[in-house]
């Protein structure tokens, strides 16, 4: 679904750019306001790994989380904790595509059409949930096909939020938008890390 240019935009969408700074530069740690959650879930993530680099993508993930996308602000946030350049996390920020590199809706779903789901009818799926966003005028969110998510036993799946949910149908779609667009939780039971999960066929997640 392409999102129109009338949706409402993340907040820091239009924060101006300072164009004369060098983002091949550590931004100044005592410069950059950096949310205190947003800090401690990034040093949070350093440490888990002897090369604090390592940690650029869950970095970037929290701060797309916070911002609803990696928005010049949200990479200076994080240059500035980690401590590297704007430059080298925006290189990571374009290369996956889970990362956001312009404003979207509050919401994602990614409909996993690798292999695995592809076989399964994902397109019929994906078909679906597109279809019903466009008729019922739900356009806070970003829906389109994802090439794989790795979670070939629940196909065809979807990442909704960052949720595993699965396996779906395209009987799903109405039902997916509808708590979307009301607040509520997207099939319950039906997601990954839900408690008591259980694929179809009997192994239990």
């Amino acid at each position: 679904m392409s999102l129109s240019g009338e949706r409402p935009l993340p907040p820091g969408w239009d924060l101006p750019v300072d164009t004369e700074r060098d983002p091949a530069l550590v931004p100044d740690a005592s410069a950059v306001e950096v949310p205190p959650e947003l800090r401690a879930e990034i040093e949070q993530r350093m440490a888990k790994y002897p090369e604090h680099r390592s940690a650029a993508l869950p970095a970037l993930a929290a701060a797309q989380k916070l911002h609803g996308w990696c928005s010049p602000q949200a990479i200076d946030q994080v240059a500035a904790v980690m401590r590297v350049t704007p430059a080298y996390l925006s290189s990571v920020a374009t290369f996956y595509d889970m990362l956001r590199t312009e404003p979207t809706g509050p919401h994602y779903v990614y409909v996993c059409t690798g292999v695995a789901c592809h076989l399964r009818a994902a397109k019929t799926v994906f078909d679906a949930v597109e279809a019903e966003a466009e008729r019922s005028g739900y356009d806070e969110a970003e829906i389109r096909e994802f090439e794989c998510l790795g979670a070939c036993d629940m196909a065809p799946m979807a990442s909704v939020d960052g949720r595993y949910v699965g396996p779906l149908e395209e009987g799903d779609a109405a039902e997916l938008v509808a708590a979307l667009r009301e607040g509520r939780d997207v099939l319950p039971g039906r997601g990954l890390e839900d408690e008591g999960y259980e694929l179809p066929w009997g192994s239990e997640a």
